[in-house]
């Protein structure tokens, strides 16, 4: 048996280039100055359904909602070996929480159908919610397994595995359909395969504009992006984005990090002694 395999991958500003311009005034992220990049643990997730591929056969593919330039992480999922992908793109979908975000996602599943098992990364770097994923299984009406690190057997419409619970770890077994979100540590996400990337580094979205451009052979060449807005996967316009996020920041508060105690070190013979010694009293050397 051969398992259909949906990933949700979503592209996250790089909160390791936080700066001062990094909040709006309104305490909302200023996306525009920090560099987008695959949320970590999405990653973890599109491994996971690879390797499920590799080992029982099926198909992986990875669905995003964001802007256009989100099908970025869509090409490098393709890169890594998924097989079809949708990035769902709405300006009504901005400022969606995780409940306005769970539904669009639920809502662009049901689209594709068919599914046997739906794997997210346990949470993304912008938010650290751990919501969606959880949200998604319950709009669907599905069984779900969080903290996944290991598959163990998927045969006969079943899965057993090991997820990460604070004890240690617990065998779960489950029928599928079902939801799983996997943590960091499951496993190592295989790089880019070269030859993947001459295959798919010309993948196009397909839109309006594409067609009258006269890009009709995507599909049939592999190289098919598939857009959807609200309209594409039935949703309503007013249960997603900010009409539909019932969320509401009441406080920000803006954190200055600022250096109190700090010594410096000539550059000297006596200043490196000076150095050593101190490391040494601190335990960093002994």
């Amino acid at each position: 048996m051969s398992y259909k395999i949906i990933v949700l991958i979503k592209q996250v500003p790089d909160t390791t280039a936080v700066s001062s311009q990094t909040m709006k005034e309104d305490g909302t992220l200023n996306r525009g100055v920090l560099p987008a990049v695959f949320n970590p643990e999405d990653l973890n997730a599109l491994e996971m359904a690879l390797s499920i591929k590799e080992r029982y056969g099926g198909s992986v593919i990875a669905v995003t909602m964001g802007p256009p330039s989100a099908a970025d992480i869509l090409r490098d999922a393709m890169y890594r070996g998924a097989d079809k992908v949708f990035v769902l793109t709405d300006k009504r979908f901005a400022a969606s929480d995780t409940l306005a975000t769970s539904r669009v996602l639920s809502q662009a599943v049901r689209k594709i159908g068919g599914f046997d098992i739906i794997i997210c990364g346990r949470q993304a770097i912008d938010g650290n919610t751990a919501q969606v994923g959880p949200q998604v299984a319950e709009k669907l009406g599905i069984n779900q397994l969080t903290y996944v690190e290991e598959i163990v057997d998927l045969t006969d419409g079943k899965i057993s595995l090991w997820r990460s619970v604070e004890e240690g770890k617990e065998l779960a077994v489950s029928s599928i359909p079902l939801l799983l979100t996997v943590t960091q540590t499951a496993n190592i996400p295989r790089p880019p395969s070269v030859k993947k990337i001459m295959k798919y580094k010309n993948a196009e979205v397909r839109n309006s504009l594409s067609e009258a451009c006269g890009i009709n052979d995507l599909s049939s060449r592999g190289l098919l992006i598939e857009q959807w807005d609200a309209e594409s996967i039935g949703m309503d316009p007013e249960m997603c984005g900010a009409s539909g996020s019932p969320t509401q920041v009441k406080k920000t508060e803006k954190v200055v990090l600022k250096g109190k105690q700090f010594k410096k070190i000539e550059q000297t013979d006596e200043g490196i002694r000076e150095l050593l010694q101190e490391l040494i009293k601190d335990y960093v050397f002994d």
